[in-house]
């Protein structure tokens, strides 16, 4: 059976035969991934447009009638949109005082140079080679670099994302009752 995947309890997979289906697989989902994150990029940076347009206009029209507390309230949620969009997007990068990580870790990823990049080059090189080697052992790196992509995008950049788009959306519409307070009185 070409391209039969068995996962086993160490969480490693098993290759029974090379086959050009799963290479299009492994490809298309990173490709993909990848794409995911290009558009949480995009994401972010309207956030951070939108949000530092609105801040500019509040600001003067603040400093001429300081007894607008609805423009505090939309400034304030456009800081705290700034901070999460900004947040979403800075990069992950390992403390550099940890100590070299296991390469044999379910955490560790040879394949990104966050992790790749706490090892010698020697250790690189040679972890490469073993992985390059074994086809079950390539497809196993690539598994483990989808999931781990996967899992960043939806636990770190997507999550914040979405809390940018919530903080925005309800400033404005907290400034919006707050006009229509004022406009009451």
């Amino acid at each position: 059976m070409a391209g039969n995947f068995i996962l086993k309890c160490a969480g490693m997979f098993t290759i029974k035969q090379h086959c050009p289906h799963a290479d299009h697989l492994m490809r298309a989902t990173q490709f993909h991934h990848v794409q995911l994150s290009s558009m949480a990029d995009l994401k972010a940076n309207m956030l951070l447009t939108m949000s530092s347009v609105v801040l500019t206009l509040c600001l003067p029209q603040v400093l001429k009638n300081s007894h607008l507390w609805p423009l505090y309230i939309l400034i304030s949620f456009c800081l705290l949109t700034i901070c999460l969009a900004t947040y979403a997007v800075m990069p992950k990068l390992p403390s550099p005082n940890l100590p070299p990580p296991d390469v044999n870790s379910p955490q560790f990823n040879l394949l990104f140079f966050g992790d790749f990049t706490r090892i010698s080059q020697q250790q690189f090189e040679s972890s490469m080679e073993e992985i390059m080697n074994d086809h079950s052992r390539t497809y196993g790196a690539q598994v483990r670099e989808i999931y781990l992509l996967g899992t960043y995008l939806a636990k770190k950049k997507y999550r914040y994302l979405r809390y940018g788009y919530l903080s925005f959306i309800v400033g404005l519409f907290a400034a919006c009752i707050g006009f229509i307070i004022i406009g009451l009185n």
